[in-house]
């Protein structure tokens, strides 16, 4: 899991699905003239409440976070997580709006009865924080400002004097900066003039641009990368609030690598933050 993923967006669903369950443990109904000391019942005594606004709400709240911070998207029932998680946080505020209008039910409608409960503090408080929670789940894949970073991306590594090794390079342990026109993570040969290797055939045919040197960057949402070898099926996704390591350009396309080491291709290079 990878905590740099989550944006603003999400983090106003984790503070709402907070003021919800603080909600859940105060008063349910209101009544006129009742004195202090009558302990109404909170959230939890009402089972329609319990199960459509606090355990809906939240449950949908826990799987929009977690698909955010999964390296690979999950999927349960052939549906994925984020959207059944957006789905749960609409319910819950339709719910709890039906509740605030009506909280006695039907009961109050009996022999024309028009002394029923009013909503209680949790009860419009629930429906404060469900309404919070579905509006930034469903506008943060929609509004750019709620799609930023909600933790900040560490700097990048100081850059290594030319030719000098880092204790434990990015991806490759002890791989330093490549040399011009030298594959990534390639050493020259003894007796081989310096900077010159040869590449097998397939390395020279998809060689870098002789100007491009290797840098760091982030994305500003999560994108897929792509097997070098030109399949359409991703490899790994990129998260916002990460730095990874440009090793190689083609075209308009990037070739990246993550932390654990594997090298794709970013197809999607607009918006990207240069280290």
């Amino acid at each position: 899991m990878n905590i740099r993923s989550l944006t603003r967006g999400d983090g106003v669903v984790i503070g709402a699905a907070a003021l919800l369950l603080i909600a859940s443990f105060l008063d349910n109904y209101s009544y006129d003239g009742v004195p202090d000391g009558i302990d109404l019942p909170s959230l939890w005594s009402s089972g329609p409440v319990l199960f459509s606004i606090i355990l809906a709400g939240i449950a949908g709240a826990a799987l929009v976070v977690v698909s955010r911070v999964l390296p690979q998207p999950r999927k349960v029932a052939g549906l994925d997580l984020s959207p059944f998680g957006v789905a749960l946080t609409v319910f819950a505020a339709w719910s709890a709006l039906g509740n605030v209008i009506d909280p006695a039910g039907a009961a109050d409608n009996l022999s024309g009865s028009s002394n029923g409960p009013s909503a209680g503090t949790g009860l419009i408080l629930a429906l404060v924080a469900t309404l919070v929670m579905a509006g930034a789940a469903v506008a943060t894949p929609l509004v750019p400002a709620l799609q930023a970073g909600l933790i900040p991306a560490p700097k990048p590594p100081a850059p290594q004097p030319y030719g000098a090794q880092p204790p434990g390079g990015y991806g490759y342990p002890g791989a330093g900066a490549p040399q011009p026109g030298q594959p990534y993570g390639a050493q020259p040969q003894p007796g081989q003039p310096y900077g010159q290797q040869q590449p097998p055939a397939a390395a020279q045919q998809q060689a870098p641009a002789a100007d491009f040197s290797p840098f760091w960057f982030a994305v500003p949402v999560a994108r897929p990368l792509f097997a070098e070898d030109g399949s359409t099926a991703p490899i790994a996704e990129l998260a916002p609030g990460t730095w990874y390591l440009a090793v190689e350009q083609r075209g308009a396309a990037l070739v990246a690598q993550t932390q654990d080491g594997r090298r794709g291709v970013l197809q999607d290079t607009s918006g990207i933050q240069r280290g």
